[in-house]
């Protein structure tokens, strides 16, 4: 994986990776280290960030146990890389992250560790908005009809779905954006944009396509096809 830069080259930028959650649907198994064709979903997830010149500093939010001893893989990848203990929910991991993460930074990302097919183009492009003063998400325009239903299930409209995206990670903020974002230790939910929304900054965020591909490892039935994926891009 070649390494990219965009923009000023005195850009800093900062990695907030939330790996901690339990892996319920998994069987038990923590994502972060579920090994898909012989490599850990972390590090999959991790490749892109290190292969970005501007990416100075990498930080995983683990669960307590796993951070107290982490798998020695994780500690000898790179320098820019600290591992900290994460919280009970996704929210409460990425605090942990940002806060361990450097002050002098340009701006943060936030990426999910179960997500290990993002590649090096999205995360530039979305490192290159959050340079440029705006909000990036990566996800994909919805495809399938969108259904508005009731607390029962029943159909109450069908929205045009032109205007809909479905929202995936790598999401990047200028620093002190992001920073703002979660400075409420009340803050919770499991996207990053929606938090920035709620302070009311007014920076705008633009969704970077990342394409159906950027999937989340979240159920066993996921394994195959991102091992597919991977084994797909091996061989071109």
């Amino acid at each position: 994986m070649t390494a990219r830069a965009a923009g000023p080259s005195s850009a800093r930028v900062g990695v907030a990776v939330p790996a901690a959650g339990s892996g319920l649907r998994m069987g038990g198994v923590r994502k972060a280290f579920l090994y898909l064709l012989g490599q850990p979903t972390l590090l999959h997830a991790l490749g892109p960030f290190l292969a970005e010149t501007r990416v100075v500093a990498v930080v995983v939010a683990l669960a307590p146990e796993d951070a107290s001893s982490p798998p020695s893989w994780l500690l000898d990848l790179a320098p820019r890389v600290l591992v900290v203990a994460g919280g009970a929910t996704r929210s409460q991991s990425v605090r942990s992250a940002i806060a361990a993460l450097p002050e002098d930074l340009d701006a943060i990302a936030v990426h999910d560790a179960a997500r290990p097919l993002i590649t090096l183009r999205v995360v530039a492009e979305c490192l290159d908005l959050a340079l440029e003063g705006f909000g990036a998400v990566a996800g994909c325009p919805a495809v399938d009809t969108l259904k508005r239903v009731d607390t029962q299930g029943f159909v109450l409209d069908t929205p045009d779905r032109s205007s809909f995206w479905h929202a995936q990670t790598p999401q990047v903020f200028p620093a002190g954006v992001l920073r703002a974002a979660y400075a409420d230790a009340r803050a919770e939910g499991t996207d990053d944009s929606a938090l920035v929304e709620r302070t009311g900054s007014g920076v705008r965020v633009r969704m970077v396509d990342a394409g159906p591909s950027n999937l989340k490892v979240t159920r066993p039935e996921d394994v195959p096809v991102a091992e597919a994926i991977l084994r797909g891009r091996a061989e071109r």
